[in-house]
């Protein structure tokens, strides 16, 4: 039976969304205009997230920082591309208690100026590099229209910004992040992930190039969800990052910046829940398993705080259910929001020796003997859990992939049933242009596979220089 509360999905995706938020208490709209509370469930996700990349990035030897929240104007204006790239975003303080200021104050939109600054004073010698730092922190942009998790002017991010001798070890490390990001998509988000460089067009402002993570969502259109950049010397010779190197001869040094944000938490949302609420797949659950004990039996309680026991202590993140409320009620709440596994435990079950495992991917039940290894049987079916959303994801994006360098057949797409349109391209901003024509569709990503002499750009037909992703953007 679908949630009443929750819109179809296939009726209206973007109050589908919504609800969804709502419902599953992962959000509510403040009354501070463009931004959210984070309430329990999803600030519980997102510190899941952050658990398990911070791991990562320390295991690839970076370590955390954390820099000011405001920009002086005149420390924001020394690279060019940025500031045109963020001056329509960034937020000022230009009061001080009562007092106006002297110069203004951006709130970070990003913070590539304050590392470069600080970098500016801490690089010395090629025996300080590299320096591998990141900061988990909230920045601003204003964005004009704004939705939970996809755009709010005030979000939570993580930021790594690193500083290197070469240019061979800046580009590696540009990469290296990349499949970082691609790696946790796929093998906690169970999201499909398509990588690749950004068109000059749509590259990050100030960056050489940039890699981004591209996802695509149920209802078909893409969204941005990490990025990887490289900078070259750009900022280092804007800010006077310079080093003396092996031959003594002073040189400036090559940044990378890489990023995700609180916006991955609306890709969850987007490309797994359903219309009875919230689906998480297990290796991001904060919440695996919630046991559900029905009745008061002695019996029926002594078997759940056993459960509870013996799967806490294998590290599976479980909780009982033990209120007063209907059982029919506990099993709804728990659906919408999205707990991958649920142990039921009734007096009639356990009459026959059994107990019920139900599956929120699925909703399917099946009974298991009260005797069996419950730690197995669960780890097994998060296993099975994780696979199915990943498969089923897969699935739905091949279903909405095309190839095509027919321009009506672009058009025919985009109108009926979007989704990632690979196309030949070549090279031109004009053609880009003419593309966007087309539904508000942009390039989601240059593709790495080879072009041949007879293949055409989608737009002008001239000889195309790349194979493209395309598509509609969040």
């Amino acid at each position: 039976m679908k949630n009443k509360a929750i819109t179809s999905r296939d009726e209206d995706f973007a109050k589908w969304y919504t609800d969804i938020v709502r419902c599953a208490n992962l959000a509510e709209y403040s009354n501070t205009k463009g931004c959210v509370i984070l309430e329990p469930n999803g600030y519980a996700i997102w510190e899941k997230m952050q658990s398990v990349l911070d791991k990562i990035f320390k295991q690839t030897g970076h370590q955390n920082v954390s820099m000011p929240m405001l920009i002086p104007e005149n420390l924001l204006k020394k690279e060019s591309e940025l500031v045109e790239g963020f001056a329509p975003e960034c937020a000022w303080v230009t009061v001080g208690g009562q007092n106006i200021l002297d110069e203004r104050l951006a709130i970070r939109p990003t913070s590539e100026t304050l590392f470069s600054d600080y970098y500016s004073l801490k690089v010395k010698s090629y025996r300080d590099l590299p320096k591998l730092y990141n900061q988990w922190c909230n920045v601003m942009r204003w964005e004009k229209e704004t939705r939970p998790f996809l755009r709010t002017r005030e979000f939570l991010w993580q930021e790594g910004h690193t500083v290197h001798a070469t240019k061979e070890e800046a580009e590696a490390e540009t990469l290296k992040m990349l499949n970082v990001y691609k790696d946790f998509f796929e093998k906690y988000l169970a999201i499909p992930a398509v990588c690749g460089k950004k068109t000059e067009k749509e590259k990050f402002a100030g960056a050489d190039y940039t890699y981004t993570v591209e996802a695509l969502m149920y209802n078909g259109v893409s969204l941005q969800s990490a990025t990887s950049h490289y900078f070259g010397q750009k900022f280092a010779k804007a800010y006077d990052i310079k080093f003396l190197n092996k031959n003594n001869e002073w040189q400036y040094a090559y940044q990378t910046s890489w990023g995700c944000s609180t916006r991955m938490i609306g890709a969850l949302i987007m490309v797994h829940s359903d219309d009875n609420g919230l689906v998480l797949p297990p290796n991001i659950a904060p919440r695996q398993v919630v046991i559900v004990p029905i009745g008061e039996s002695a019996e029926v309680k002594a078997l759940a705080d056993k459960y509870l026991k013996i799967l806490s202590e294998a590290n599976i993140s479980v909780f009982c259910d033990d209120s007063d409320r209907s059982p029919g009620f506990k099993f709804a709440e728990h659906e919408v929001n999205g707990i991958p596994v649920r142990i039921e435990i009734g007096a009639r079950d356990l009459a026959n020796g059994e107990i019920t495992l139900a599956r929120r991917d699925t909703r399917e039940k099946m009974n298991v003997k009260v005797d069996c290894d419950i730690v197995n049987e669960v780890l097994n079916l998060m296993k099975s859990i994780q696979q199915n959303l990943y498969d089923r994801a897969l699935k739905r994006r091949d279903e909405l992939t095309y190839r095509t360098d027919d321009i009506s057949q672009v058009e025919k797409i985009i109108k009926t049933k979007p989704g990632f349109i690979y196309s030949h391209w070549c090279g031109k901003q004009e053609c880009e242009l003419k593309m966007k024509e087309i539904g508000g569709i942009k390039s989601r990503c240059i593709t790495d596979e080879p072009v041949s002499d007879g293949d055409k750009c989608v737009v002008c037909k001239e000889k195309a220089k790349h194979m493209v992703v395309w598509g509609i953007q969040y």
